[in-house]
């Protein structure tokens, strides 16, 4: 049988409500959508860096970091209420480029593949 840290699954608990606290509760109008990547949570549960992936232009995103940011404090007191730990950790939000640079190598094989046209490829694909 497989053994988690707690830390693991506070992590996981942590994502799940981050994501629903922003969600549902948080009005700060430059807060557009986002979506919770991911969590790094210290193995002593005292501090925990929030990767989060916001989606619009360049300044929505921006706007959106600091919203989110600046609600910290309150997401932190949602967490204590909501979770059921001794110690709710201090959290930093970090900007996640993983899917901005999934989409960029993407597009550029798509762009190769268009490039070389049906008949470059020998397999015919």
């Amino acid at each position: 049988m497989l053994s988690f840290k707690r830390s693991e699954r506070v992590r996981e608990m942590m994502i799940e409500e981050i994501s629903d606290i922003i969600r549902n509760e948080l009005k700060d109008p430059r807060i557009g959508f986002v979506t919770v990547m991911d969590a790094d949570v210290a193995h002593n549960l005292r501090h925990a860096d929030i990767y989060v992936s916001p989606m619009g232009t360049e300044e929505q995103k921006k706007n959106t970091i600091k919203g989110i940011t600046s609600a910290a404090p309150f997401i932190r007191r949602l967490l204590g209420q909501r979770m059921k730990i001794k110690f709710v950790p201090e959290i930093a939000f970090k900007w996640d480029h993983t899917a901005e640079y999934s989409d960029r190598i993407n597009r550029l094989l798509h762009s190769i593949k268009d490039k070389k046209g049906p008949t470059d490829d020998p397999a015919g694909r």
